[in-house]
């Protein structure tokens, strides 16, 4: 333990906050939970009908240092956590214009392959963008994800000043010009391209040094944990509660309480339960991983918000999604685990999504999951189940979804349209009349349903002025004792973002202005101070 024990509450039940409660407890704190629904997991929810169980959300498991370091902080590891597959193909892309696709390997040295089988020269430059990409990542993680920026001297490292005029390039270079340097084939420039959607952002708006996604899909591998992404969420809450976390759903938070004048500090969070009852949790620290504009407009009087709403007025938030989940009687030949499918036009769509007039791009580019290709537990045996997202404005005025076609029109047209151009690529023409389960899910939803701000399906998105340091603070500069974790502040967005955002906010709680990971304690006292010997058994409950 580090420190006093004090007592905490964590509001919101996701990733994010399920991770920062079980590295509290872990450090001795009386660490309680408070989430909204009745079931945890935040947008890596479950839903399941007639035989079908979807993820409602993440389905893309990359960074598999940062999970198993997050594992081996409590004695365990990713490896006896989940049962991992590495995804062979990674992914499939399906490219408008051209007749083929394009499959992505699990390995480096196949894909450098697969680029120079499509464009002569490609697999060299691969090689060097790689190269370059896994020397980013690799900075990046020591220094620029694992810390919360409160020492000047992490960023005067002799390996970060000896970078300095490359890194500067990179962040002053947008990804798709950097990408257009390295290829000419436009489906491999979209390939490198692309993960600026997995960062909320557009090929032209991200940054390149986030060109470092590419050294997770095309050199480390795509992987699935068997039983999907609701899997990853039970292991976690396993360890959580096993370190001691009391965790409470159905607790909808309606206000952080303060006390003192001059400078505030929390006192709790008062709550309305699954009874309705108004209830206040006392707490000496409060961490928030809900959603930040919604923790600081709506859980905070103004006169102490860091980022009141004038704040958000000044920054883009990420695309909102439609979401279709679809039960399918039968096969869908020609869909991998994984399959992208792009429009010609990349400029026209990402311009319709965050440009001066947004509006839902057709054609789409937009991502399906076929885990039944994986996975034998998602489906009835012979059938398939399909997860389509569509990239759009993050714009709650595009609608809700619903169950079976009943949900709002845009919403609904943006799934059919999605639907339509699988059945043309894969020849199966007879796709629509096959489903026999169907959700949508829209904009509306998020907002509704997870208070995102915008309807915004991941959170601001990672532009050059809403990265690293500029893209927030994970504390309260107002209220003593009040902390941020999650997609929508720092690091950002995506589970293993989440994660290390979680290890961030304990530094925060010590005192600890390190950057890079948090030492892993020895196999003996793997479960910390607090001396709860259960957490490792109740993960592997």
């Amino acid at each position: 333990m580090i420190g006093e024990s004090e007592r905490i509450v964590v509001i919101g039940g996701g990733i994010a906050g399920l991770a920062t409660s079980a590295l509290l407890a872990r450090d001795g704190h009386r660490v309680t939970l408070l989430e909204a629904r009745d079931e945890l997991g935040g947008r890596a929810g479950r839903w399941e009908r007639h035989g079908f169980r979807f993820d409602t959300g993440p389905s893309w498991y990359l960074m598999p240092e940062v999970f198993d370091h997050f594992f081996r902080l409590f004695g365990t590891s990713a490896a006896e956590q989940l049962d991992l597959v590495r995804l062979d193909p990674g992914y499939r892309v399906y490219a408008d214009g051209y007749a083929d696709p394009v499959d992505l390997r699990p390995t480096r040295a196949e894909n450098v392959a697969l680029f120079e089988s499509i464009e002569p020269g490609a697999g060299a430059a691969l090689e060097r963008y790689l190269d370059s990409a896994e020397s980013a990542y690799d900075i990046a993680r020591r220094r620029f994800l694992y810390t919360n920026f409160d020492d000047p001297r992490n960023l005067l490292a002799g390996e970060v000043l000896r970078q300095a005029g490359r890194l500067a390039k990179l962040l002053a270079t947008p990804l798709d010009r950097f990408a257009a340097h390295a290829v000419r084939d436009r489906r491999l420039r979209q390939v490198l391209g692309y993960p600026a959607v997995f960062l909320g952002s557009s090929p032209d708006a991200t940054p390149a040094m986030y060109h470092l996604m590419s050294h997770m899909d095309l050199e480390q591998g795509v992987f699935y944990p068997q039983g999907g992404f609701s899997a990853l969420i039970d292991r976690i809450t396993a360890i959580a509660e096993g370190a001691g976390v009391d965790i409470v759903t159905g607790a909808r938070v309606e206000a952080i309480e303060l006390s003192g004048d001059a400078r505030p500090a929390v006192a709790g969070a008062r709550f309305l339960d699954a009874t309705g009852r108004s209830v206040v949790a006392p707490a000496h620290r409060v961490v928030s991983a809900a959603d930040l504009h919604h923790t600081e407009t709506q859980l905070l009087p103004r006169a102490v918000q860091t980022y009141p709403e004038e704040w958000w007025r000044r920054r883009t938030s990420g695309p909102g999604a439609v979401l279709a989940m679809l039960g399918v009687r039968g096969e869908v030949p020609g869909l991998e685990h994984h399959t992208l499918f792009f429009t010609e036009d990349w400029g026209r769509n990402f311009g319709a999504i965050f440009g001066s007039d947004p509006h839902v791009p057709d054609p789409a580019s937009f991502y399906v999951c076929m885990p039944s290709a994986t996975d034998p537990t998602v489906a009835p045996a012979g059938d398939t189940n399909l997860f389509i997202l569509v990239p759009v404005p993050a714009d709650p005025a595009i609608g809700r979804g619903g169950l079976d076609g009943a949900g709002d029109r845009l919403v609904e047209e943006t799934a059919d349209r999605a639907i339509a151009r699988i059945a043309e690529a894969t020849g199966v023409d007879d796709l629509a009349a096959r489903i026999v389960v169907r959700r949508t899910v829209g904009p509306a939803d998020f907002a509704e349903d997870l208070n995102s701000w915008q309807g915004g399906a991941l959170g601001p998105a990672h532009t050059l002025r809403q990265s690293a340091f500029l893209r927030g603070t994970n504390r309260s500069r107002k209220i003593e004792g009040l902390y941020y974790a999650g997609g929508s502040s720092v690091p950002g967005i995506g589970l293993p973002m989440c994660l290390i955002s979680a290890e961030n906010v304990l530094k925060r709680v010590r005192g600890d202005r390190s950057a890079g990971p948090i030492a892993e304690p020895e196999a003996s006292d793997a479960v910390g101070a607090a001396g709860s010997g259960a957490v490792a058994d109740a993960a592997h409950a």
